[in-house]
């Protein structure tokens, strides 16, 4: 065999691994393999199961969240992580104008592990209830796997909170995305529903604000009828 034509040969192979490699890498990198979201609906929502996480918890239907005064609403993709961290301490920056608005500030997990949720807390400054079957992550419930540590985005994502001084840890299911809602009084409706595209992808706070400022309490409904 000439020599020559092996050389040829094998450096056809190298380039064409590298070839599918960058390829993989500039799909990796787009949304073409995202899980596609689904919109939740106010009666899906109403619906779903919360416990209190309480030595002897209460468990009550989420409605009662955001029924007399609306609510904004943080589905934690897993407290230990530095970005949801991040993600946390930008919704509680807004609690002083949620306070004045009258809009509470909760926060949802769906599990509770060792003192998790306790080490979180000093993030987020709202009340946080247990999600146990996954709804406030649903209707589609949507995965981030190991592609997520090849997206420029998530390292940009890292490097931000990593600069901003959050710090976190691996305990827990950390692969389910998660999201924040912003929830009217009543059946006023969901104002904003903000799903996690991939690991850091923040809700505007800006936008949260917007919607939480047309929230018609209860009170005031019933009055302009």
């Amino acid at each position: 065999m000439d020599p020559s034509f092996f050389t040829m040969g094998m450096w056809s192979i190298g380039a064409g691994a590298l070839g599918a490699a960058a390829l993989a890498l500039l799909l990796a990198n787009t949304d073409v393999f995202l899980s596609t979201s689904q919109k939740a609906t106010l009666e899906y929502l109403e619906d779903i199961d919360l416990k209190t996480l309480e030595k002897e918890p209460r468990t009550f239907k989420a409605k009662e969240l955001w029924e007399k005064n609306g609510a904004v609403i943080m589905a934690v993709r897993r407290p230990g992580c530095f970005l949801c961290r991040e993600e946390a301490a930008d919704l509680s920056s807004l609690k002083p104008k949620l306070d004045e608005l009258g809009v509470p500030l909760y926060a949802v997990v769906k599990e509770q592990i060792r003192t998790e949720v306790q080490d979180f807390q000093p993030y987020f400054k709202g009340e946080i209830f247990l999600d146990e079957k996954k709804r406030f992550y649903g209707p589609q419930r949507r995965k981030m796997m190991f592609m997520g540590f090849v997206r420029l985005g998530v390292w940009y994502n890292f490097f931000r909170a990593r600069n901003g001084g959050f710090s976190g840890n691996l305990e827990g299911e950390g692969f389910i995305l998660g999201g924040v809602f912003v929830v009217g009084s009543g059946k006023q409706g969901i104002l904003l529903e903000h799903r996690e595209k991939e690991f850091g992808d923040k809700v505007n706070p800006v936008s949260v604000l917007e919607a939480a400022r047309k929230i018609q309490p209860q009170t005031s409904a019933a009055e302009s009828k």
